[in-house]
């Protein structure tokens, strides 16, 4: 089809690149949960996105998952996008999320900590602060 239109915009501008967690560490283990496909959401605090202006992700959007050395390792899909209050994630979200003993209790004792801990300035953690829940899907994965 290039050949035809021209490049499309994905062979032009290609998906960001990211990793999971705040440290290289919980990168690679939040990644091996992915590729094994235990973790299929992530949760993702509102007001960082406000804070890089960046848009909140949309269903079909592609992004490049990292490993803890910056190494691509996975091409993952937006499947949904909904944003809540913490206080409102449900018992699938953290069931999704893979992480822990998947229940909801242990998803907000590491998420109330994660949000605590890296607020972005100006902001503090409360149980009604809105939270971006996203649901994807691994499209490729390095073998």
């Amino acid at each position: 089809m290039p050949t035809y239109f021209g490049p499309t915009t994905l062979e032009v501008v290609p998906p960001p690149a990211w990793s999971f967690g705040a440290t290289p560490e919980v990168a690679d283990e939040l990644l091996t949960l992915v590729l094994a496909g235990t973790k299929t959401a992530t949760a993702s605090a509102r007001w960082d996105y406000d804070a890089e202006d960046e848009p909140l992700p949309q269903p079909g959007a592609l992004s490049i998952i990292l490993d803890g050395s910056g190494h691509p390792r996975a091409l993952i899909e937006t499947t949904e996008v909904a944003v809540v209050p913490f206080a409102e994630v449900d018992e699938e979200h953290a069931h999704l999320e893979g992480e822990d003993d998947r229940t909801l209790a242990s998803w907000r004792e590491v998420h109330q900590r994660f949000f605590t801990d890296l607020a972005a300035p100006g902001h503090a953690f409360t149980s009604d602060m809105p939270v971006v829940l996203e649901r994807f899907r691994v499209v490729y994965q390095e073998a």
